[in-house]
């Protein structure tokens, strides 16, 4: 019979690649930046653009032989000095109350700077409350601004880039960049294996969803694109008034309720 390890083993898909250059998105997405708005030291909030999110571990959820589906474990994400972040979220579909949860495992051997940074944020509840504010089916779902600006202040400081190891295939977690060396706390996660062009802009995946994609492709979307090119939130404005911003005006994002290290 195979075992869980060695039948997840074959459904991890691994890539390579990517730069820092300015996005210009092909598709259904022409003409929408990947850069976000933030507030580090030395951004200017008016010219920098958006931040994007994920890659797909998958894993089997039928049973082969008697097998049961695989269920990630602290002593799995360790083996490469990885942990599992389990992120639980509400307004599915845009339904309060409607819930579920995903994992995220993170990968210090992709890109370590990024790795410390999103460890620290999840150690430090800083996700928590977080609003999955644009949400674009079929490319990203992007988060990261803390619903409280005294809170998004304290991780100003921007990191250093990592280099580009793996593809920003279906699943895989990444930071969101205003250009060289700019990082600080939002993130993506890819929607699709399509966005492996992002590998030449520097987007680098520093983890990726092991369980729970079906939950992550449930945020939602109905807000679209976000302002002033779309509907959706102003980044500017998250940043400057968080949540109290966002809840009255776009009540049915998701969110987390709460993130935890497994």
């Amino acid at each position: 019979m195979i075992s869980a390890v060695a039948f997840f083993a074959v459904c991890v898909l691994h890539a390579t690649a990517f730069s820092n250059a300015p996005v210009t998105l092909v598709g259904t997405h022409s003409g929408t930046s990947l850069f976000a708005i933030g507030t580090s030291n030395g951004e200017d909030k008016s010219d920098i653009s958006r931040r994007d999110a994920a890659f797909q571990m998958l894993a089997s959820t039928a049973a082969i032989a008697g097998m049961t589906s695989f269920a990630p474990t602290a002593a799995f994400a360790e083996e490469d000095g990885g942990k599992l972040i389990e992120f639980t979220v509400n307004n599915l579909d845009g339904n309060e109350g409607s819930t579920g949860t995903f994992v995220v495992k993170t990968h210090p051997e992709w890109a370590p700077i990024g790795v410390e940074r999103f460890e620290a944020l999840a150690e430090s509840s800083f996700f928590d409350g977080c609003r999955a504010f644009r949400v674009l089916p079929g490319f990203v779902v992007q988060f990261g601004i803390n619903g409280d600006p005294e809170i998004q202040a304290k991780w100003r400081n921007n990191l250093r880039d990592d280099p580009v190891r793996v593809s920003n295939k279906k699943g895989t977690v990444v930071f969101a960049t205003a250009g060289k060396n700019t990082r600080t706390t939002q993130l993506f996660i890819n929607l699709s294996d399509r966005n492996s062009f992002l590998d030449n802009q520097g987007f680098s995946p520093i983890g990726e969803v092991v369980s729970g994609m079906d939950v992550v492709e449930r945020f939602y979307a109905g807000y679209g694109e976000g302002a002033p090119s779309g509907k959706g939130p102003n980044q500017g404005l998250i940043q400057a008034k968080g949540n109290a911003y966002l809840e009255p005006n776009f009540p049915k994002l998701s969110y987390f309720s709460k993130v935890s290290m497994k």
